[in-house]
């Protein structure tokens, strides 16, 4: 018996790229992400119809008298108090920006570049504390100081972290003590 060998058996040509299957999926695909884009930015639209009523920002006085503190940053956010979750989106509370923080006797003034501005009137700040997450950033605990204020007949929490975390104990102590004096004064 001679062996057979197959020389030809076997041989095949390589499989060739179906590009216009691999550009269909592409199409697709962008076009799902452009969709899920979409849906995401008219849930924030609707999330600030839905709280449109709350009042306009206050702006800061113009005589608002000596600072009492100061502090550069990064503004995270406002929410409903006590719902780490609920996002405040009207007014532009819900844009995260650096942010400019100043304490007077008059209230809380924050400069936001690239963002609304806004200043809480002593006598409507309500609380601060340190905490370690509001919607959209979670930090270690202690990491964010969280600054409790009544908008309209709204309780709302913002949240800032300064480029020296450091500096958080010094205000939550001067804020509480400026809020406690301020409703004892009523």
């Amino acid at each position: 018996m001679t062996p057979v060998i197959l020389l030809a058996a076997g041989k095949k040509s390589a499989e060739v790229t179906d590009w216009a299957a691999r550009i269909g999926w592409l199409v697709g695909l962008a076009l799902f992400v452009a969709l899920v884009y979409w849906l995401m930015r008219e849930g924030w639209k609707w999330r600030a119809t839905l709280q449109s009523d709350l009042p306009e920002l206050p702006t800061a006085p113009t005589d608002a008298g000596p600072a009492k503190l100061n502090m550069s940053g990064r503004y995270h956010g406002s929410t409903t108090a006590g719902q780490w979750l609920d996002r405040i989106v009207a007014h532009g509370l819900g844009t995260r920006s650096r942010a400019e923080l100043t304490l007077t006797d008059a209230g809380l003034d924050v400069v936001r570049p690239g963002a609304t501005d806004f200043f809480v009137p002593a006598e409507r700040l309500r609380g601060a504390r340190l905490d370690k997450g509001i919607a959209g950033k979670v930090l270690t605990e202690g990491g964010l100081l969280v600054v409790t204020w009544e908008h309209g007949d709204k309780l709302l929490d913002s949240g800032f972290r300064s480029d020296r975390a450091a500096e958080h104990n010094d205000w939550v102590d001067t804020l509480n003590h400026m809020i406690d004096k301020t409703e004892g004064a009523r």
